[in-house]
């Protein structure tokens, strides 16, 4: 989606020509440009990706010098963003087998990246993303900015809140975190639409299981250490970044990106 953006839109909110070739043939002849672009998940993954390394630049000024991507899948942003992440530690982590097929495709590309990029594979419905970390040259004595986008609606409550207190816990205050999340009235109110939405990821088997209630969002991110900066919804997101609807971005107002910082 990424990449399709890149290559379509005349002025794109981000510029990721490595889509194309790092994810595989397979998955791209499965996937038109047309298929992409219509679907419901372009404008958040468009936006988002943009909000995330503009918050992450403003935290690099003030002094943040790790980047950990939880669930980083095909992000390319050290590919992408050379001069960016030249001055920054980042650590990848993700699910093993996504993992060593990213690696296996930046090989087969013929790129290789500088020493600062980090892989740690985890299965982090087994390992904490702190204990993952522990695992790594991570230094928890630095400020750290997290991301953690396109994930929370896979996870249970439980484990969104076990996420959260972790990445509290492995960075110091001021440490930063934006993630991506679902109002929890989706699962409540369960449109129609919502409804064939889930039937087609549970298909693939990767069913939603929770949202979070934006009205109580900082009291729960309180509770696990973390000051709730920013939150707006789909439709805010396409006030702030297409405001005159050049990029096709109008969205959903049940799709959330929230700022967090460490307490």
């Amino acid at each position: 989606m990424r990449a399709a953006h890149t290559r379509l839109d005349p002025h794109p909110l981000i510029n990721d020509p490595w889509g194309d070739r790092l994810v595989p043939e397979s998955a791209r002849i499965e996937m038109s440009d047309e298929a992409l672009l219509r679907s419901r998940a372009y404008p958040n993954v468009i936006t988002r990706t943009r909000y995330t390394e503009d918050a992450l630049e403003a935290a690099v000024s003030q002094g943040i010098r790790q980047y950990v991507l939880i669930g980083a899948g095909f992000d390319s942003f050290a590919l992408r963003r050379p001069a960016f992440s030249a001055d920054l530690q980042i650590f990848e982590i993700d699910f093993p087998a996504t993992q060593t097929l990213k690696i296996q495709r930046i090989k087969e590309c013929g790129i290789s990246l500088p020493d600062s990029v980090h892989f740690i594979a985890a299965d982090l419905s087994k390992e904490s993303v702190a204990a993952a970390l522990a695992r790594s040259s991570f230094e928890r004595d630095r400020l750290t900015f997290f991301s953690w986008l396109g994930v929370t609606m896979y996870l249970t409550r439980e484990a969104n809140l076990a996420t959260l207190r972790s990445i509290a816990s492995c960075a110091p205050m001021a440490s930063e975190l934006v993630f991506t999340y679902f109002d929890a009235r989706l699962f409540q109110e369960r449109s129609e639409s919502f409804q064939e939405l889930e039937q087609r990821v549970a298909a693939v088997g990767e069913p939603f299981l929770s949202g979070f209630d934006p009205a109580t969002l900082a009291a729960v991110l309180a509770d696990c250490g973390l000051d709730l900066v920013e939150d707006f919804n789909g439709t805010e997101a396409a006030a702030r970044y297409d405001r005159n609807g050049a990029h096709g971005l109008g969205q959903s107002g049940y799709s959330h990106i929230a700022l967090a910082r460490v307490t």
